[in-house]
């Protein structure tokens, strides 16, 4: 389990939200509580968040940019292609990282295990929070007319009050409304 972030993407319809908690740890100590790990990419078109390790996952998400410009803005190529140099590159190999990514038709999330997963439902998260936010997202999506940017911010803040690897500093990101 990556220790101190959580993301969450959900999508409602055509719209697709993903928020993040804003705390950077270090060990049991808490550095930042307003780091944004959630970027709009490739002509605001996609969706990125990151979990893990600070530099690994910046090293990553530029990686993953540079895909999305060599594919033309293909989130399922680029993410393929991404995992794929993920999991060869002997450097790469070593990144202790996970990658939300979404446009208004996908979620998938990506690992250095060689994974490219599109969970199922309209909900996905990463991170040490990962678990309550996904569930609090999963119920608010079943029980409630909220947009989805409502959900993932109200999810995010659900888990922080549960793992103290996250906090209710959220920053949320939107396409397709």
């Amino acid at each position: 389990m990556l220790q101190g972030t959580t993301v969450v993407c959900v999508r409602r319809g055509t719209c697709v939200a993903m928020a993040g908690d804003g705390q950077v740890t270090f060990g049991s100590q808490i550095i930042k509580a307003g780091a944004k790990k959630v970027r709009r990419l490739y002509k605001d078109s996609i969706l990125a968040g990151f979990a893990g390790g600070t530099a690994d996952a910046m090293t990553l998400l530029e990686r993953f940019e540079a895909k999305l410009e060599q594919y033309h803005g293909d989130l399922m190529r680029s993410a393929v292609e991404l995992v794929k140099e993920w999991r060869l590159d002997r450097a790469l190999r070593r990144l202790e990282a996970m990658m939300l990514v979404a446009n208004t038709k996908n979620i998938l999330l990506l690992s250095g295990a060689g994974d490219v997963l599109e969970p199922e439902g309209n909900a996905a998260s990463i991170g040490s929070g990962s678990g309550y936010a996904l569930a609090a997202a999963r119920a608010l999506c079943e029980s409630s007319d909220w947009t989805a940017s409502v959900i993932a911010k109200r999810s995010i803040e659900i888990a922080s009050e549960i793992c103290i690897y996250t906090d209710n500093v959220v920053t949320v990101e939107v396409i397709g409304e």
